[in-house]
């Protein structure tokens, strides 16, 4: 768990260090400016943004349960972060599984993607999807869905 938060720390870490430069050679704005752009970083890197990771048997037993998607994902991910940025606050009622995490979770996604590890992978009704359209992610969590 500890692992995750690495990225968003080293973000802030450096954007400070040279942060920290560029104000000992007098320049307060671009120091602030670029401060700000690494706490950016940090702050849509997993796990701030992503809901928390559950394994893939939870996943599974979890949406059999209550009916809602599980969406594979990996750190680093451009379109996992589109999806739940797109999401929003309803990216919480889904079940996230982290591929890299999970050597279970990383196999179904690659027997999904023809042997690729292509995410997000949701699958819903126990059928996947690569790289679903987020607004059509968001329908199946309509009780109508």
């Amino acid at each position: 768990m500890m692992r995750a938060w690495i990225p968003p720390m080293l973000f802030v870490l450096c954007g400070s260090v040279v942060a920290t430069g560029l104000l000992s050679r007098g320049s307060p704005g671009a120091a602030a400016a670029l401060l700000l752009v690494f706490v950016l970083l940090a702050g849509v890197n997993p796990p701030l943004v992503l809901p928390r990771s559950i394994s893939a048997l939870e996943a599974r037993r979890r949406s059999a349960a209550d009916g809602r998607p599980v969406v594979f994902w990996r750190p680093g991910c451009t379109y996992c972060l589109r999806l739940r940025i797109r999401l929003g606050r309803s990216a919480r009622r889904l079940h996230w599984v982290d591929i890299r995490r999970d050597p279970a979770a990383a196999a179904a996604v690659r027997a999904a993607a023809d042997g690729n590890e292509t995410v997000p992978t949701v699958v819903v009704a126990g059928r996947p999807h690569v790289n679903p359209d987020p607004d059509w992610v968001r329908e199946q969590l309509s009780p109508s869905g």
